[in-house]
C-alpha cells in the first residue's frame, strides 16, 4: 500500500532529505482553488507576457492570430500542467522529489538542473526588465546617464548606465532573497491591484490615442499568404507552449499544498489560459496602436513608456514596473531553482543559497540579449528551452501514469537503497530517453543561432525545431515507455 508521510519524522534522515523538499502533510496543505487561480492571474500579469503577444504583432500576427495562438498554447499546456500537478497533490512533494520515481534518486538532479538553468534565464530577464525600468526613470530625470562612458567590452552589449540600474536591482533582488520569501507578499498584493490597473490604463491610453479599436484592430497581417502565415505560426504556437514550459514540471512545488485534487485542477484551468489571454489582448491592442500613433511597432513595453513626455507619470510607471517585476521576480523564479539547487545536496545547499546560484547564473546568461528582439525571444531563448523541458514532462507523465498507476512510496524516495535507486541512483532508460527527445531538435537549434549553415541538414530535420516541445514531449515519452515495459517495470512496484 501506499504510505503518505503525515509528519517529517516518519522518514529516516538521509542525505536525500531536508525540510525544503520535506512532503507537506494533509493537515498542512491548505491552498483552495482560487489560490491557485490567484496563482497563475498573479504570474501571467507581468512584462514577459505583454512582450510575448506584442512578439505576435512584431512578428506578422494580426490581432486575433496573435490572440487566438496564445490562447491555444496556454490551454495545450494546461494539459501536462495538471497531470504533474497531481502527484504534488497527491503526495505533498516537490518538483525533484517526483522526478526521482523516473530518473532515479540521483539521476533527478537532472531534470532538476535543466529546470533550474532555465529559471535562471527568465530570473535575468525579469531583473533586466526591472532595472531597466530604474534606468528610464533616471534618464527621465538625468538624460546625461545615458552619456557615461562605455566600461564593459562591445561584446557584452551592454551600455553603462543600463548596466548600473541592472546590478543595483539584481541587488535587491538577492536582498530579498537574503531576508526570505515572506518579505514579499505586501509586494504581490500591491501588484494584483496595481498592475491591472496599470494594464487598463495603458489600453485606455492606446484607444484614445489611436482613434478608437476600429482602426487598431483593422491592422492586417503582414504574411502574404497561408504558406508565411504557418511558417511563423507553428514555431510561435510551440513558444507558446513554452512559455509556461518551466511551471508544468515544477507545478508539483505549488500543488503540494493543495487542499484537494479538484483544487489544483479547478484553479489551474480557471486561471491560466483566462487570464494569458486577456492580459495578452492589452499587449495586442497597445502594440498595434503604436503602429498608427508612431508610425512603427513598439513592442517593449518599457520603450513605449520611455517616450511619454510627463516625467512624473513616466517615473510613477516605472517605479510600479519595478515593484512587480521584483514580486513576480521571487515568487516565479527563485522558489523553484532554490528547490532545484538544494536537491544537489540536501544537507549543503538551502533555499537563500539556492536563491544567490539563481541569481549569479542569472546574470551570466545575458538576459539583454535574450529579449534584444522578438525573433530572438521566441526562436532562441522560448523554443530553446522548450526542447530540453519538453522531453521531461513526456518521460514524468509517462512514469506517473503508465508505469505507476498513480502509485508513489514516499518513504523510498527519500531512500538511497530503494526502489527508486535503480543502478546507483540513475535510471538510465530515462537518461536514454531523454536524449533521444532532444537530439532531433538540435540540427534546427544551431541553425537558429547560425553555428550551421540551413542547408547541412535536410529541410525536414531542420523544421523539426519548430515543433521542439512536441516532438521531445512524444519522442521520451515513448521512448521510455518501450524501454520500461520491456524490463517489466511493473514489478519495480512490488515492494510497495
Amino acid at each position: 500500500m501506499t504510505k503518505i508521510i503525515k509528519s517529517t519524522e516518519d522518514i529516516i534522515e538521509t542525505s536525500l532529505f531536508s525540510e525544503d523538499l520535506a512532503p507537506i502533510p494533509p493537515s498542512k496543505r491548505s491552498w483552495g482553488t482560487w489560490n491557485y487561480a490567484a496563482l497563475w492571474i498573479s504570474m501571467s500579469l507581468c512584462i514577459p507576457t505583454y512582450m510575448l503577444a506584442s512578439s505576435l504583432i512584431e512578428g506578422g500576427m494580426n490581432w486575433w492570430q496573435a490572440i487566438l495562438t496564445i490562447f491555444l498554447g496556454n490551454t495545450i499546456v494546461l494539459v501536462p500542467m495538471i497531470l504533474n500537478g497531481h502527484a504534488g497533490a497527491k503526495y505533498g512533494i516537490p518538483f525533484p522529489v517526483f522526478a526521482r520515481s523516473s530518473f532515479g534518486v540521483k539521476g533527478a538532479n537532472i531534470p532538476a538542473i535543466l529546470r533550474a538553468i532555465v529559471a535562471c534565464g527568465w530570473f535575468g530577464i525579469q531583473t533586466w526588465i526591472g532595472g531597466y525600468a530604474l534606468y528610464l526613470m533616471v534618464k527621465c530625470w538625468y538624460p546625461s546617464i545615458e552619456l557615461l562612458p562605455q566600461l564593459l567590452p562591445d561584446s557584452f552589449g551592454l551600455q553603462t548606465g543600463p548596466a548600473i540600474t541592472f546590478f543595483l536591482f539584481w541587488f535587491l533582488n538577492m536582498f530579498v532573497v537574503k531576508l526570505g520569501v515572506d518579505s514579499i507578499k505586501k509586494l504581490l498584493v500591491f501588484k494584483a491591484f496595481f498592475l491591472p490597473i496599470a494594464a487598463l490604463a495603458l489600453l485606455f491610453w492606446a484607444i484614445s490615442a489611436g482613434h478608437g479599436l476600429g482602426p487598431i484592430l483593422s491592422q492586417p497581417s503582414k504574411f502574404a499568404n497561408k504558406t508565411e502565415f504557418f511558417h511563423f505560426f507553428f514555431p510561435a504556437l510551440t513558444g507558446m507552449v513554452g512559455y509556461w514550459a518551466t511551471l508544468s514540471l515544477n507545478i508539483p512545488d505549488f500543488t503540494r499544498y493543495a487542499k484537494s485534487q479538484k483544487a489544483q485542477i479547478l484553479g489551474q484551468a480557471i486561471g491560466l489560459a483566462p487570464s494569458m489571454t486577456m492580459f495578452s489582448f492589452v499587449g495586442v491592442v497597445v502594440t498595434s496602436a503604436t503602429v498608427i500613433i508612431y508610425g512603427k511597432t513598439i513592442w517593449d513595453p518599457l520603450i513605449l513608456a520611455g517616450k511619454f513626455e510627463n516625467k512624473l507619470i513616466v517615473s510613477a510607471a516605472m517605479i510600479a514596473v519595478t515593484i512587480s517585476t521584483l514580486a513576480t521576480n521571487i515568487a516565479a523564479n527563485i522558489v523553484s531553482p532554490a528547490n532545484d539547487f538544494a536537491n544537489l545536496s540536501p544537507s549543503k545547499i538551502n533555499f537563500k543559497t539556492g536563491g544567490y546560484i539563481t541569481g549569479v547564473i542569472g546574470i551570466l546568461i545575458f538576459p539583454w540579449k535574450l529579449i534584444a528582439d522578438p525573433n530572438g525571444y521566441i526562436f532562441t531563448w522560448l523554443i530553446a528551452y522548450s526542447s530540453l523541458l519538453g522531453p521531461i514532462g513526456g518521460i514524468m507523465i509517462a512514469d506517473y501514469y503508465f508505469i505507476r498507476k498513480q502509485i508513489l512510496n514516499v518513504n523510498e524516495l527519500f531512500s538511497a537503497k530503494g526502489i527508486y535507486t535503480y543502478n546507483k541512483g540513475f535510471n538510465y532508460f530515462a537518461i536514454i530517453a531523454l536524449l533521444l527527445g532532444i537530439i532531433p531538435n538540435v540540427p534546427g537549434f544551431f541553425i537558429t543561432i547560425k553555428v550551421i549553415s540551413v542547408n547541412s541538414f535536410p529541410e525536414w530535420i531542420a523544421h523539426l525545431y519548430n515543433y521542439a516541445w512536441f516532438v521531445g514531449f512524444f519522442v521520451s515519452g515513448i521512448s521510455y515507455l518501450l524501454f520500461m515495459q520491456k524490463q517489466k517495470a511493473p514489478s519495480l512496484l512490488s515492494s510497495i
